[in-house]
């Protein structure tokens, strides 16, 4: 935060990119402010715009009061009274002494155009709007920069940020993780479904469920009432954890009771995913 630059979180989709910048922002105490990326994501829907509805209304009421002068009208058509403000502009614009966080979340799922705006957003953090002039952040945000790796993001805008890859935790973070999130969950159930989704994210999978999947997947258990996983739930369940019908296809069965057992043998020093 001293270094004032971005930190871009990149890794896999449901490792927790985005409960980091929340977590940050409780820390602080301060605002989060989300930006959610998608494919064709421009100026309008991530900086500002003007409400046209209002400014109709706003022209109507005037013609119908008879005193209409396009001057004084352009003016206050064109104020902050109508303008809307997005996440870019909220971050650059808040006026609290405490930085928010701005949350900018799964940027690979926008176009390179708007990675070009961001890039120059975050040379000086202003923003000029023609009729209003230049806001300028008199305390930057902090950003935080999210990508699941879609795609490639441009060299340009990750050589202004802190780069981190966010990997699926271990065992033992895994557990502290859902146990924090689903107090009232039993232990052992805890400890069976995280060992076991560190068991499953060894299998060749097109995708691999992450830290959200297993959240879903306890509280799932929880509400059918399980203390403890046996083959058959867990053969029940799997749509909470895989979201391909392949991926459930290839672990049903057999493979789910191998699985079963061969999790017995995790525990805090074992976890993780295997490289190789």
């Amino acid at each position: 935060m001293k270094l004032q630059r971005p930190l871009f979180l990149e890794g896999e989709a449901g490792v927790g990119k985005t409960e980091i910048a929340r977590a940050l922002a409780n820390g602080l105490g301060t605002k989060l402010i989300r930006l959610q990326c998608y494919e064709g994501l421009d100026i309008n829907q991530a900086v500002y715009e003007w409400n046209h509805t209002r400014q109709v209304l706003e022209i109507r009421l005037m013609e119908a009061a008879g005193n209409v002068d396009r001057e004084a009208a352009n003016a206050d058509l064109f104020s902050e009274n109508f303008l809307i403000k997005r996440p870019l502009l909220q971050a650059i614009d808040e006026a609290e002494e405490r930085p928010p966080v701005l949350l900018i979340d799964e940027l690979d799922r926008s176009d390179e155009e708007f990675e070009g705006f961001l890039l120059e957003l975050l040379a000086d953090y202003q923003i000029t709007i023609p009729e209003l002039g230049t806001y300028k952040a008199a305390h930057p945000p902090i950003v935080i920069i999210t990508s699941n790796r879609t795609r490639e993001v441009h060299d340009a805008l990750k050589r202004r940020c802190l780069y981190y890859w966010v990997d699926y935790p271990d065992y033992q973070k895994e557990l502290q993780i859902i146990t924090a999130r689903i107090p009232d969950a039993p232990r052992k159930l805890a400890e069976q479904v995280t060992a076991f989704i560190q068991e499953m994210r060894e299998t060749e999978l097109f995708k691999i469920p992450g830290v959200s999947e297993t959240l879903d997947w306890l509280s799932a258990l929880l509400a059918l009432n399980q203390t403890e996983l046996d083959p058959a739930v867990i053969d029940d369940t799997l749509g909470m954890m895989l979201k391909y019908q392949d991926d459930i296809d290839t672990v049903k069965g057999e493979p789910v009771r191998a699985m079963l057992e061969r999790s017995k043998n995790r525990g805090p020093r074992r976890g993780g995913r295997r490289q190789g």
